[in-house]
């Protein structure tokens, strides 16, 4: 039977080690991958804590749907803790994490057809808290109108940052496919943009 995900974490500062500044900081990161590996539950929490809203919001922008997302994010955390046992705790976790959020999120809008009706406006109170970004209001609704896998695109190389050759790995695709693909989704993204400034 599949082990319960730990329940979304209310908003709360990351402590971070004052040797190792990173967001999270990778030292604090592998103290915490290694313990969990050990069996920690504690220490899974926390990394699930650290990792939540940034994982919550990438399976966001992909599906465009917050129930969806937040189940895809917590499938993602079961999945992890599944396989935590094979990771190499020399790589960092979180890109690990939201390559499967990435591949979950993309089969939920595959499954859904989401490409069918990714024209339609984003509606209003579907944004959940978690899934802000440094994008504005303007660029996310404007990527409802690229399929789920050209928003994944956009979202492991914009929002994640991923180089191509990790998309390339993870998505399973050649370097080159990822390349032309992420150039038609930033051109059509482009083109949305500037019409939606040209009819305001």
């Amino acid at each position: 039977m599949a082990a319960a995900a730990p329940r979304p974490p209310a908003p709360s500062p990351v402590v971070r080690d004052a040797d190792d500044p990173g967001p999270p900081g990778r030292r604090r990161e592998r103290q915490l991958v290694r313990a969990a590996q050990r069996g920690s539950a504690e220490a899974f929490e926390a990394l699930f804590e650290l990792h939540w809203a940034h994982a919550h919001r990438a399976a966001w922008l992909v599906v465009h749907d917050a129930a969806a997302a937040e189940d895809i994010a917590q499938e993602a955390f079961i999945a992890a803790l599944a396989a935590l046992h094979s990771f190499d705790r020399r790589r960092p976790f979180g890109p690990w994490l939201h390559r499967i959020v990435i591949n979950r999120a993309i089969d939920f809008a595959r499954a859904r057809r989401l490409h069918a009706v990714a024209s339609e406006p984003v509606p209003r109170g579907t944004r959940p808290a978690t899934a802000s970004a440094p994008w504005s209001e303007e660029i996310v609704a404007a990527l409802t109108s690229l399929t789920a896998e050209q928003r994944a695109l956009v979202v492991m190389r914009h929002l994640l940052e991923f180089t191509p050759g990790e998309i390339a790995q993870a998505l399973g695709l050649p370097r080159g496919t990822v390349n032309s693909r992420l150039r038609r989704a930033l051109d059509r993204l482009g083109v949305m943009l500037e019409e939606d400034r040209n009819g305001a």
